[in-house]
């Protein structure tokens, strides 16, 4: 199981330091749940000094699908491996809608993370529309397999899929835990088919619809839910710790 706490565009360098700090003391030491945090790129290196040794890992938001280049403000996985990260988020739904990812560069940017030995935390997920039309099983079954063709792993623990139901983020709607389950379910069904039984049933399934101390113990009780990609919470060692207890019982 994994806590992943993504901070988006929050925090300078010396919040992002503090925040650390504290969320290495306020987990402890998780096991058997595997925590990681995702601050902005340019706290990467800030942020690792301050983990390195402990058990929190880290990762980045997003990553570039070429190892060099002229592509100018961007960052590949190489230099993301450099700076210590072990996870990168890739294709998470505010790239997809503000920034034009498509499954094809979803694609691209796993086989790079995968070639470099960054474990790509894959974001999947239907809009309000999509599922009031009753496409959400269509939808994340067409990124998943687009997203992850030509992709091969060793084992479970290469690949991360994050569920987002987009139409419970910040809306006032909340997805109930047994919706939940159901997309995870179907989600643990296709990467069966795609990596085997032993490979596919041993990927952590995420839950990344506004995971909260107060709903993270229901969520993370369902047989699916292999833990959650958390976005706000994450900013309050708190309440991300909270999250992390939840998970520890969980197992």
């Amino acid at each position: 199981m994994l806590i992943a706490g993504n901070w988006k565009m929050n925090t300078d360098l010396p919040t992002a330091r503090q925040l650390a700090s504290a969320v290495v003391s306020s987990v402890g030491d998780p096991n058997p749940v595997r925590v990681a945090i995702f601050p902005p790129m340019v706290s990467i290196d800030a942020v690792f000094s301050v983990i390195h040794g402990s058990p929190v890992l880290l990762g980045a938001q997003n990553v570039h699908d070429g190892e060099y280049g002229a592509y100018t403000g961007e960052v590949s996985a190489p230099m993301l491996r450099s700076a210590g990260c072990h996870y990168v988020i890739v294709g998470h739904s505010e790239r997809r809608q503000h920034f034009g990812e498509t499954d094809e560069t979803v694609n691209f940017k796993i086989a790079s993370s995968r070639a470099n030995r960054l474990v790509p935390v894959v974001c999947v997920g239907e809009t309000l529309s999509e599922r009031d039309a009753g496409r959400e099983k269509q939808i994340v079954e067409r990124q998943i397999r687009a997203g992850m063709k030509g992709v091969a792993i060793g084992s479970g623990l290469e690949m991360v899929v994050a569920y987002e139901p987009i139409w419970a983020i910040g809306t006032g709607r909340t997805a109930t835990p047994e919706q939940a389950q159901e997309m995870h379910a179907l989600i643990r069904k296709i990467l069966i088919d795609l990596f085997g039984k032993t490979s596919g049933s041993d990927i952590d399934i995420l839950y990344g619809g506004s995971m909260k101390p107060g709903n993270a113990a229901e969520l993370l009780s369902q047989p699916d839910v292999g833990g959650g990609l958390i976005g706000g919470a994450s900013l309050k060692a708190e309440d991300f710790a909270a999250i992390v207890a939840a998970a520890v019982k969980a197992v």
